[in-house]
C-alpha cells in the first residue's frame, strides 16, 4: 500500500468535513438535532477527531492522545472555531504519521482488539477511511436538515 494514498483520501475529506462545517449559517444548529437524528454535526466532529487521534496519532504516531470518547458525544458548543482548529490539527497529524510509517507497520496487525485481532494496520487504516466517510456523509445530511 502507499500511504500518499491515504494521505490525499484523508486530506481531500477532511477539507470536506472543515467545509461542512463552515457552512452552517449559525454556529449554534451544529448541536442541533431533530427526531431520531441524535448525534449533531459538532458531536460527529469531535468524535471524527477522536478517531482519528487515537488510532493514528496515539497508536500509529506515539503522539501520546489520549481519548475520551464519552466526552465526544456529550460536549456541547465547542465553537466553530476550534472545531475547524481540531481539523486543521488532524490534517498535520495524519499527513505525519502517514508518511512515516513503514512496509512493516501496515503488515503488521493492528494492536487494538477489532475483528479479533486478525486484521493488519494497512486493513485498519482502509476501515478507518470507511469508517471518516459514513461520518461525513451524515453530517452532510445533517446540515442539509437543519438549514431546510
Amino acid at each position: 500500500m502507499h500511504t500518499i494514498h491515504l494521505i490525499k483520501l484523508f486530506d481531500r475529506d477532511l477539507q470536506k468535513l472543515k467545509a461542512e462545517i463552515e457552512s452552517y449559517k449559525d454556529e449554534e444548529l451544529l448541536w442541533e438535532t431533530r427526531g431520531e437524528i441524535s448525534n449533531s454535526a459538532g458531536n460527529l466532529c469531535l468524535h471524527l477527531m477522536g478517531n482519528l487521534n487515537h488510532y493514528f496519532g496515539a497508536q500509529l504516531g506515539n503522539t501520546g492522545y489520549v481519548r475520551n470518547r464519552p466526552l465526544e458525544f456529550s460536549d456541547k458548543n465547542v465553537s466553530r472555531t476550534a472545531l475547524i482548529q481540531k481539523i486543521e490539527e488532524a490534517r498535520e497529524m495524519l499527513k505525519g504519521v502517514l508518511e512515516n510509517l513503514t512496509d512493516e507497520d501496515l503488515a503488521s496487525n493492528h494492536t487494538e482488539e477489532y475483528n479479533n485481532g486478525q486484521d493488519t494496520n494497512e486493513y485498519f487504516l482502509i476501515h478507518l477511511y470507511g469508517h471518516f466517510n459514513y461520518h461525513l456523509g451524515q453530517i452532510n445530511y445533517h446540515r442539509r436538515l437543519i438549514m431546510s
